[in-house]
């Protein structure tokens, strides 16, 4: 077993372990890649004041995200297909955050069903929506989250249409993969993925599959998707949709200081700045450049957490420190789950524990409470001069 000290180790094996179509799923942009890229290259821009001479001891990483107690302010981030990555993946890493004591969010494109998470774990998730253009399925959606218990909904806003991701196109991306030649050369060399795909039932989009009308296999399934995404998604859909939840609700995808605003207007209970990764608005900024004036503008109204972008414990404590109330991580864990399983992600939740912990006693902190900008040497006009 090789040695693990940072998430890049994770992603190695995760390359090595998963199928190329999966694999390039997870770890790629839309169009140039550049959004994808500086997500986490300007994370590398920010500095951290070391401090001595300071009382270490008894640290503590324990936060509360939507009043929701955390043993660090990082949850696992809704990701499609997370099932493809490993057998079974959207159980595996639920339980792995269960066990670490952080939130789990499920997403509508998940492989197990909201029902398989809630039947293999003790403890309530988070269920992030997509909107369809199906209202029915919409609402029976929204109903099966609640009989879970799922104690958040995540809704999703930037992804009204799907942006172009060359590599998924190229590769054929599918659950379950389409057997074509170069398909099945790349599984061949796959084989430990395979074994334990074959000993799952789950392959399909388990929220979907069986829960719609006339969607039964694949081929129907890649047809009903590409229609449904609901391209007039607005606030006050996403009003509705809050009213019909009745519970906690994140608003994820904001990127714009207009539509924080309108976001804390409609009563969110937290929103995430966020550019999905770099997947769908290329050239888009950075989630980290655009926190400052996200924060500057609704910090004292709404709940501001952070994704996209964050590799290491010290990424999550630099955007802890700008004012982020909590942070998501995405790849960072399906690296873990792709390498490992739900031990993977386990060891990547330690990862990014461990580098956080250390670095915030190396700035003299205790408390991650009582993290704030004081630690960081953040470059003038980090957040740009724009011309809109």
């Amino acid at each position: 077993m090789p040695v693990i000290t940072c998430i890049e180790d994770l992603k190695r094996l995760h390359k090595k372990r998963t199928p190329r179509m999966f694999y390039d799923y997870a770890e790629s942009g839309s169009w140039t890649g550049q959004t994808f890229r500086e997500n986490t290259e300007d994370f590398q821009q920010i500095r951290l004041r070391q401090r001595v001479a300071v009382d270490m001891s008894d640290r503590t990483l324990a936060s509360e995200m939507i009043g929701q107690p955390v043993t660090m302010p990082v949850a696992l981030a809704p990701v499609g297909l997370t099932g493809m990555q490993c057998a079974d993946g959207e159980i595996k890493a639920a339980r792995a955050a269960e066990r670490f004591g952080v939130p789990f969010t499920l997403s509508t494109m998940s492989i197990c069903s909201i029902e398989d998470v809630a039947e293999h774990t003790t403890k309530p998730f988070w269920f992030q929506l997509y909107t369809m253009r199906d209202e029915d399925y919409v609402r029976r959606l929204i109903q099966r989250a609640k009989d879970a218990k799922c104690s958040a909904l995540v809704i999703t806003l930037d992804l009204q249409i799907l942006g172009q991701r060359h590599k998924d196109l190229k590769n054929g991306l599918s659950a379950p993969p389409k057997l074509t030649p170069s398909t099945i050369a790349n599984l061949a060399t796959k084989w430990a993925w395979g074994i334990e795909m074959l000993g799952t039932k789950r392959r399909q989009f388990g929220n979907i599959v069986g829960h719609v009308t006339n969607v039964s296999d694949t081929a129907e399934l890649g047809a009903w998707t590409a229609e449904q995404f609901d391209p007039r998604l607005d606030w006050k859909k996403v009003e509705q949709i809050k009213e019909l939840w009745g519970g906690p609700v994140i608003l994820k995808g904001i990127l714009d200081v207009e539509d924080a605003k309108m976001a804390a207007k409609v009563g969110a209970d937290a929103i995430v700045v966020s550019n999905h990764g770099g997947r769908q608005l290329d050239g888009a900024l950075s989630s980290i450049r655009m926190l400052d004036p996200i924060l500057q503008a609704v910090g004292d109204q709404v709940e501001v957490h952070l994704d996209s972008g964050i590799r290491s414990g010290q990424d999550v404590l630099k955007a802890v420190a700008m004012g982020a109330k909590g942070t998501f991580i995405g790849r960072a864990f399906v690296y873990g789950l792709g390498a490992m399983g739900e031990e993977g992600v386990m060891k990547a939740l330690e990862v990014i524990q461990k580098e956080m912990d250390t670095s915030m006693a190396l700035c003299g902190k205790r408390d991650i409470k009582d993290v704030d900008r004081d630690i960081l040497l953040i470059p003038e006009g980090f957040s740009g001069s724009w011309q809109a």
